[in-house]
């Protein structure tokens, strides 16, 4: 699992799930770059905590759903570190409604976040990591890309095309050796599921086979070794980390 001397970029990497994966992969030696939109004190706080423990990390706002907001945090990045190897697309948002009450901006605002907003910063950072000589992509997905969830029409479309997006480019770039996996959560205990009603939070967890909400870092760890030379012969795979929902 080591990842000294690799760069990794994290979108949304300033809270919930993409905090977890940060603080991992810089456990593991890898130089991180935070990406946060509106997270500033977060990200700044996360850093300080980073390089207390010896690491080295980078923090850079940028709105992914926007081209040059992603071009510009590529552009930073190797201005800074001169290379990146790893790109986590975590930022992703949520808007629910039932199809009859979501209006068209809220539909819009969550696709052009998690589903173009990957394509965004991949397309920008797609040939520096095929330069590297070490290339690692993880989309993070989410079950209800894989099962679908009433009420998110909109989540659910995107993150069923963020798995799209990653088979292809698992195609694309398998021959030069730069791997592509997806990774889906379920329901994990962060600031957004510890606002659902104890009567949903129920519910839930009687559907999950381990009767149980997972841990961010449960998620982080499988990124990791996605991330890592462990993780060298799988590509183009989503990996569910959701205690056997969708089982």
């Amino acid at each position: 699992m080591d990842l000294s001397n690799k760069v990794a970029i994290i979108t949304g990497g300033a809270a919930g799930i993409g905090r977890a994966i940060t603080k991992t992969l810089a456990s593991y030696g890898a130089k991180v770059v935070i990406n946060y939109n509106r997270s500033a004190e977060a990200a700044e706080s996360l850093k300080q905590e980073i390089e207390a423990l010896g690491g080295e990390a980078l923090i850079l706002q940028a709105d992914i759903s926007l081209f040059a907001d992603a071009e510009k945090l590529v552009a930073a990045t190797l201005e800074r570190f001169g290379t990146l190897n790893i790109l986590v697309n975590n930022a992703g948002i949520t808007d629910d409604a039932l199809i009859l009450r979501m209006n068209e901006q809220q539909f819009d605002r969550v696709i052009d976040t998690n589903l173009k907003g990957v394509w965004n910063v991949t397309k920008h950072a797609a040939k520096t990591i095929l330069k590297s000589g070490y290339g690692r992509i993880i989309n993070i997905s989410s079950v209800s890309g894989v099962m679908g969830n009433a009420g998110q029409t909109n989540y659910s479309a995107a993150k069923a095309g963020v798995i799209g997006l990653t088979k292809a480019l698992a195609r694309e770039f398998a021959s030069r050796e730069v791997t592509v996996n997806a990774v889906a959560p379920g329901f994990i205990e962060t600031d957004m599921t510890r606002k659902l009603s104890d009567e949903i939070r129920n519910q839930w967890q009687a559907q999950i086979p381990l009767k149980r909400f997972g841990k961010d870092t449960e998620v982080a760890e499988v990124v990791a070794f996605l991330a890592s030379p462990l993780g060298a012969y799988i590509t183009g795979h989503t990996l569910e980390v959701d205690g056997g929902l969708v089982m």
